[in-house]
This record gives structure tokens, sequence and C-alpha cells, in this order.
């Protein structure tokens, strides 16, 4: 009985989440901080490009679902609407990230009464603002200063959760709202933070992070997202690898149809210590040049790759992992390309994962003018590969209600209004001058009342932007940087 009921699940959530494929897509509410043309906002999404749409980030106030971003109710509502062309598309809101760590998760989950007082902030927030499910990014129970006891709490969330969508589904005669989770692809992180049997219960999808293997945090380059184990990989590294992680979270009990693959639209950059030794494995000196564009230390938007490429880098084939390289002077990066990501969609299929997960929307080419391969180029090697191409993409027989309170005239990517509203409450960009560019040369300039924030001035208008936490901004390069 029980080998027939596991093939019975893996068709319910497909037939539930409407696709025997499932193709993820984030997008980040910061991006809308780029400096032009890259800004990106939820009208730069193709509706017919991803199954789900996962929305970066919320965070938690007094254990409850809270905006981050100034402008986010405004964004959801653009961002939702997109389902008005795409009858099937799905939505979650993603809450943590990075940035946010782990102790404020460790707080809430500590209590019955706190891990209620959240979940039930979760449902009317999802509701009023029409998303379809919760992403999880708890980035790592037990680990970045939580509790011990985290691993253990957060099976407990995620089973009360999961009974109070279901109990709200058969009340409100909606669709029980969804459940992911970004989680760990490290194997220590892994074994210490969750209990993978449960969460394999309660969750619908589990969006593993198969990326980041390697960074400027290590002593040597390495690629960010390799399939297979390189030769170079010793010690605790030969489990940093794609084929690896995700074969080692099936075998811990994880249902293969819900774990869904990571794949990057970015680049892990370093400088050389020498720029003649620059192969995988090479001694680094540090992060790579930020992006002229996304502005993170060690990190370029695949965009921003082919622009690398484009002046003069060298690009490698890694025939042992089965992903490229570039270099060029002092300057390296590990990445994906589109023949990387149709490797690997294929060892995808023949492991019968769930589908891919991509990190981010904003982050692959998407206006198609920067790599010559058309409008999101590695994305679209993953809807064709996942067979998603003739998925149906209509509009519903129903519109969604506009969302109350909100102006559904569309705004302008930043610009002068931005200044001073506040309910996100954490964007770092509010008392701001909004005619700080008039009669000012295009370009970034510096908040002299804030180090984390910054103008961006074009044509006249004024854009408000702050880099990521524990960043600030360097007038030197004309990017946000390590304080």
């Amino acid at each position: 009985m029980q080998l027939s009921i596991v093939p019975a699940l893996a068709l319910l959530l497909h037939a539930q989440l409407g696709s025997s494929f499932i193709l993820s897509c984030y997008f980040t509410n910061w991006a809308q901080y780029r400096p032009p043309p890259t800004i990106f906002m939820p009208d730069d999404i193709d509706p017919c490009l991803c199954t789900h749409l996962l929305y970066a980030f919320a965070t938690i106030k007094n254990n409850q679902l809270a905006t981050y971003e100034w402008n986010d109710v405004e964004l959801y509502s653009q961002f939702n609407a997109l389902k008005n062309q795409n009858g099937n598309l799905k939505t979650l809101l993603s809450v943590g990230g990075w940035n946010f760590g782990s102790t404020g998760f460790s707080q809430m989950v500590l209590s019955s009464a706190n891990r209620q007082t959240f979940i039930n902030s979760v449902i009317s927030f999802l509701r009023e603002y029409e998303f379809d499910g919760l992403d999880i990014d708890w980035e790592y129970p037990a680990n970045r200063g939580g509790s011990s006891q985290d691993k253990q709490y957060y099976s407990v969330f995620l089973e009360e959760m999961r009974a109070a969508f279901e109990n709200e589904a058969k009340q409100s005669n909606k669709a029980r709202l969804l459940m992911s989770a970004a989680v760990s692809a490290g194997k220590d992180t892994i074994d210490s933070a969750y209990q993978i049997p449960k969460l394999g219960q309660s969750l619908d999808m589990i969006n593993v992070m198969s990326y980041d293997f390697h960074g400027s945090w290590d002593p040597m380059t390495g690629e960010c997202s390799p399939l297979f184990k390189g030769p170079e990989d010793q010690g605790g590294f030969i489990y940093f690898n794609v084929d690896y992680a995700m074969n080692y979270w099936k075998s811990q009990g994880a249902p293969a149809e819900k774990l869904i693959v990571g794949f990057p639209t970015y680049g892990n950059t370093f400088t050389l210590r020498s720029a003649a030794n620059h192969g995988v494995g090479a001694p680094i000196a540090g992060a790579g040049t930020p992006g002229k564009y996304t502005q993170e230390p060690g990190e370029l938007a695949y965009f921003e790759i082919c622009g690398f490429l484009k002046d003069g880098a060298t690009e490698v084939w890694n025939q042992a992992q089965d992903v490229p390289y570039a270099y060029k002077g002092n300057q390296w990066v590990g990445y994906d390309n589109i023949k990387s990501f149709q490797i690997k969609v294929d060892w995808l299929k023949k492991s019968n994962f769930g589908g891919a997960m991509v990190w981010t929307l904003d982050m692959d080419d998407y206006m198609g003018t920067f790599c010559n391969q058309g409008k999101y180029p590695l994305i679209n090697v993953l809807k064709k590969g996942l067979n998603l191409e003739q998925t149906s993409c209509t509009a519903p027989a129903t519109k969604l209600p506009p969302i109350a309170g909100v102006s559904t005239t569309q705004s302008s990517s930043g610009g002068g209004s931005s200044g001073g509203s506040s309910s996100g409450g954490g964007s770092g960009t509010s008392g701001m001058d909004s005619g700080f560019c008039a009669g000012k040369a295009n370009g970034m300039y510096p908040n002299p009342e804030d180090k984390n924030q910054f103008y961006n001035c074009s044509s006249g208008k004024t854009y408000f932007e702050h880099c990521a936490a524990g960043l600030v901004f360097d007038s030197s390069c004309s990017c946000c940087n390590w304080a």
C-alpha cells in the first residue's frame, strides 16, 4: 500500500500546483533602486514565464508578517495583477532573507503564542494583498544567532501553519494557501537546521538554494553553482555541488517531487592574487569588482557577465563541473550560462525532482539588450527544458479585484514621490530630498546625512536608493561597498 501512496501524492501535488514541473522565480523589491536603465519593477516580469512568482522580501515585526520597503503595498498590487494576464500563475510572499538573519524567526517559533500570532497575521496579510502562499526564507534555523531548539520548533511551526492554512481554506471556501521554504544546500547546515521528513510533510515546495557554493569568503576561486564535484574539491568541499546537495536532501527523506533545484542568474566574482594563475582553485585577494548596475561586491548579474565577456574576458568551459568561468586581468567569475542551464535541467528531469527555482528574475537579461540572446535567456532555457512552453497563459475568467487603498495608476520606478513614505518602515530612503537632482549631471551622489543612502540622478529626475544592509555608498566607485 505504501508504494502506491508516493506517486499518488506526487500527482495530487502537481494537479494542485497546476504543472507537471514547477518554475519558481524570485522578484526582489530592491531592484527598483538600480541605476537606469536596469531599474526592475513588477511590470518588467513576463507573466507567462514562470509557474510561480515569489516576492522577496517581507519581514517580521512583533511576531507578525510586515512590509519592508516603503512602497511594498503598491508593488504587491502590480505583482499580483500579473495573474490577470495568466490565470494559472501563482504568487507567494517570501519572508526573511540573508540580511534578516535567524534571530527574528527563532524568537517567533519559540512559543505557541508567538507562532499563533504570526500564523494569524500571515493568513490575513496574504488574503488582503492577494498572494497565493508564503515562502519562508529562514537562513538558517539553529545557525547565525539562532537557538539550538530551532530545528525542532521550525518543524512544529510548519505543522501548525499547514493545519491553519487547511482550516482557513475550508472556512473561506478558497484554495489553500501554499507553503514553500528556501533551504540550505550545505551539508553541515542541513544536518543542524532541519528535520527533513517533517519539512517534507508540511511544505508544498522545498526550494534548495543550490548556489553560492563558492565565493570571496573562500581563499580560492570556485564555481557558484557547479553541478558536480571538481578535482580541486577536497575535504568538506566535496559536498559543495548541486548533485550532492539535491540527492542528500532526497536521501534524508524529502520527497523528490517537492524538491526544487536552485538556479542562479548571477556569478560570484574574485580578485585574483596573480593574473597569471586563473584556473579553478587559484588563490584570491578578495571579492571581485562590483557590477556597474547591481553594485554588489563579489557578484555580477548575468547581464553584467555578458558585458564582461564583450569587454575581452576569456570564457572557459569547466568540463568537470559542467559550468563555465571567465577571467580578464585579475578579475574572475564563476557562473552559469545557457549551456550549463540546459545540462542542469536535463539532469533535473532524469533525477525526478519537482522543478527549478530561479534567483533572480532581475539578474537575467530581462531586457534582452546586454547579451543579444533574447529576453530572459537563462530562464527561458528552463521554461523550454521543463516542457512549460505549451502551458496555457490566458487571462482568468474573473479578474482580481483591486487591493483596497492602492491606486491603480502606475508609478514611476523610484522618483521624487518616494521620500518620506514609510509603510515598509526600514527601506532607508525616508527623509531624502525629492528635488536633489534638479540641475545636476546624470550620476550617483551620496546622501551626506546617511552613508547607506544615495541619490541616482537621470535627466534631472531624482531616484532614491540605498545599499544592502551592512554596505555604504562609495563615491570612488559609485557603488555599494563594505563599510
